[in-house]
């Protein structure tokens, strides 16, 4: 069989084993040392913005305390993007609270600025102005944020930024992840760096971030005994794995740039045919390409080209179930126009990885345009 191709496996620097060597050395594995320090001094330079940010556990947990911080308890109501990962939504329901999906619009596959007011007039006028809107840059790309924060202000409802996939991307020249009243972002295994797991919670003053931490430190209260006023969580992230976390900061650049080559080279190589069709950048919009993304023609094209890279041990997947239609959300309200429900029916995420060689991307190529010749 021939070797597997991964969607987006990790792409170490070599930096890594350096930190990690020195948290044993110092015998600095707990959650907290100098990496996990010097990790949020890294992000707050490459975020810039003036943001304050605290390394967690995963980018679950960063939105999980995001909710917490912003007050969202139980019999709330909290708008969330409805095409994205299950993790966006599920920290709604950890705090009580009843998920309001919304659906995209097709420019840039985020939550549609059209259907997010019209779900927040409804809501309203039901008794229950939601709480908080979770918005997503989906797959690197961000979201419309002049329009998405223009309604926030208005209705005056707080945004949580999911940064998870977009580390890297910027909008109007301002970094993903520095928009939303709180935001998140992930180092899961496949993400643009990662730390195996891990994610981070930025925040737009030092006292909500020290907020988090008490929080993620089980939130123990000022004592030489353990006494704890609230609930706490282990969401803290360790400092070996903020180790890794550094090292990936040194090329995190390059690997945006790998990505957005890789996608460059789909675009270049299927723009003439006829039955795939790619994701552009609107106007403003820089997209790290964490996955490069395309739409075929129908389900069908779209399921047999998926089931014949898997022929050829390359991994493919569909783009995100939405999660108005995940059994788990059967029962939730949702404002749709039908963008989120065809893009799962037509869209393909193909390898994307900055460490896929040219062998590797010839042998995708090669899979798609064999598809294509027989189908």
């Amino acid at each position: 069989m021939k070797p597997k191709i991964w969607l987006s496996s990790p792409h170490m620097s070599g930096e890594e084993q350096t930190y990690i060597k020195e948290a044993f050395d110092t015998n600095w594995v707990a959650p907290l040392g100098p990496n996990v320090n010097g990790f949020e001094k890294d992000l707050e330079s490459y975020l810039k913005e003036d943001r304050h940010v605290a390394a967690l556990a995963s980018g679950t947990s960063a939105l999980h305390l995001s909710l917490i911080l912003l007050g969202v308890t139980t019999g709330d109501e909290v708008i969330c993007q409805s095409k994205t990962f299950s993790a966006s939504a599920n920290p709604i329901v950890y705090q009580g609270a009843t998920p309001i999906f919304v659906d995209s619009e097709a420019d840039t596959w985020n939550i549609c600025p059209i259907q997010l007011e019209i779900a927040i007039k409804d809501r309203i006028t039901k008794g229950k102005k939601p709480k908080a809107i979770i918005a997503v840059h989906l797959y690197g790309m961000p979201y419309k944020a002049d329009e998405i924060h223009n309604i926030s202000r208005k209705y005056e409802i707080p945004v949580v930024e999911d940064s998870a996939e977009s580390l890297g991307s910027h909008y109007k020249g301002q970094n993903c992840g520095t928009f939303g009243d709180l935001s998140i972002l992930s180092f899961n295994g496949n993400k643009i760096i990662t730390t195996s797991g891990g994610g981070a919670l930025v925040a737009r003053t030092e006292d909500l971030k020290k907020q988090a931490v008490f929080l993620a430190t089980q939130a123990r209260d000022s004592a030489p005994h353990y006494q704890h006023s609230q609930i706490g969580y282990n969401y803290r992230m360790s400092n070996i794995v903020a180790g890794i976390g550094r090292g990936q900061m040194t090329i995190l650049d390059s690997h945006v740039e790998k990505r957005r080559s890789n996608h460059e080279l789909y675009f270049n190589t299927f723009k003439d045919n006829k039955q795939i069709t790619f994701l552009k950048e609107p106007k403003g919009h820089y997209s790290n390409r964490w996955l490069s993304c395309i739409l075929l023609d129908s389900f069908e094209t779209r399921e047999g080209l998926r089931l014949a890279l898997e022929k050829e041990n390359i991994e493919s997947r569909p783009l995100w179930k939405p999660m108005h239609q995940q059994p788990v959300f059967k029962d939730a309200p949702s404002y749709l126009n039908g963008v989120s429900d065809e893009l799962f029916n037509r869209g393909l995420c193909l390898p994307s990885g900055s460490n896929l060689s040219k062998e590797e991307l010839d042998r995708v190529i090669s899979a798609i345009n064999m598809y294509f010749a027989v189908c």
